[in-house]
C-alpha cells in the first residue's frame, strides 16, 4: 500500500515545479490578434463556419462516451466501478466543450472565451485523477478529482479576472494545461492495472498535435484555403477524445500473479 500511494509523488512533484514555475515566470496574457482567426468564412448563415461546425467531433465523442459507460457491459473494463466517474466527466466535458467552443467560434472575444476553455478543464483534469485512480490509488483518484476540476476551472475564472482588471494573466491556465499533458507521461512511469497503456501517447499526442495546428492557424489555411489550423485543432482534440473511449472498449484488467 504505500509504494502504491508513494506512486502520486511524480504528479505532485509536476504539480509543485510548474506552479513555482508560472509564478516566476513574466506574465502573459493572449495577443491583441487572438480572436482573429484565419477562416472568416460564412456558410449556411453560420459565421466562422470551419470552426464552428468542426466542434462536432467533441459532441460525437462526448455522446458516444457516455454512451458507452451507461451500458452495463462497460463494468467488464474497470475493477473497480467506480472508476468510472472521472470518465463521465471527461466525456461530459467534451460534450460542454462543442457547447462552449460553438458559443465561442460565432462571435470571439475575450467574455466568450471562458465559456469555450472552462469546460475543456472539465476533460483534461478528470483524466489525470484518472490516471491516478488506476496507478497509484482508486480513492486517492476519486477524492482528488473534485479538486482538480476546481483547480482546472479556477485557472480560467483566474484569467477572467485578470482581464477584468486590465492585467490579463495567462501563467496560471498554461501551467494547468501543461500539467495535464505531463502527468499523462508520469503516469507510464507506474505499474499499469490495465493493457493498452500505450493509448495515453497517442492522446498525449494528440493533444499536441492540436496546439500546433492552433499555433499554425494562418499558415496552414494560406496553403490552400482548404481548411484553417483551428479547425483542424478542434478535429485533432476530438479525436483524443475518440482514442480515449477506443482505449476503454479494448483495454483489460491485467491480472497479476
Amino acid at each position: 500500500m504505500f509504494l502504491k500511494r508513494a506512486g502520486i509523488w511524480p504528479f505532485l512533484a509536476l504539480a509543485i515545479v510548474l506552479g513555482v514555475g508560472a509564478l516566476l515566470a513574466p506574465r502573459a496574457d493572449l495577443p491583441p490578434s487572438y480572436h482573429h482567426f484565419a477562416d472568416q468564412r460564412i456558410w449556411l448563415g453560420i459565421p466562422h463556419f470551419g470552426d464552428v461546425a468542426s466542434n462536432i467531433a467533441f459532441l460525437i465523442a462526448g455522446l458516444w462516451g457516455l454512451a458507452f459507460l451507461s451500458r452495463k457491459s462497460s463494468l467488464a473494463q474497470f475493477v473497480d466501478a467506480s472508476e468510472r466517474w472521472p470518465y463521465l466527466f471527461i466525456f461530459l466535458g467534451l460534450i460542454l466543450t462543442a457547447l462552449g467552443s460553438t458559443y465561442y467560434h460565432l462571435a470571439p472575444d475575450n467574455d466568450r472565451l471562458v465559456w469555450d476553455r472552462l469546460p475543456m478543464t472539465i476533460v483534461f483534469m478528470p483524466l489525470v485523477a484518472a490516471l491516478i485512480a488506476e496507478r497509484v490509488n482508486v480513492s486517492l483518484g476519486l477524492w482528488l478529482l473534485p479538486v482538480l476540476i476546481a483547480v482546472g476551472m479556477g485557472s480560467v475564472m483566474q484569467w477572467h479576472f485578470s482581464v477584468e482588471r486590465g492585467a490579463g494573466d495567462l501563467r496560471f491556465y498554461v501551467a494547468v494545461q501543461i500539467y495535464a499533458v505531463l502527468a499523462l507521461f508520469a503516469a507510464l512511469l507506474l505499474p499499469a492495472r490495465y493493457t493498452r497503456g500505450s493509448d495515453l501517447l497517442v492522446v498525449a499526442g494528440l493533444y499536441v498535435l492540436a496546439k500546433i495546428c492552433e499555433t499554425a492557424d494562418h499558415q496552414i489555411f494560406s496553403a490552400g484555403h482548404l481548411v484553417s489550423g483551428h479547425t483542424l485543432k478542434h478535429l485533432s482534440a476530438g479525436a483524443a477524445g475518440f482514442w480515449i473511449l477506443r482505449m476503454l472498449q479494448k483495454r483489460r484488467p491485467i491480472e497479476r500473479q
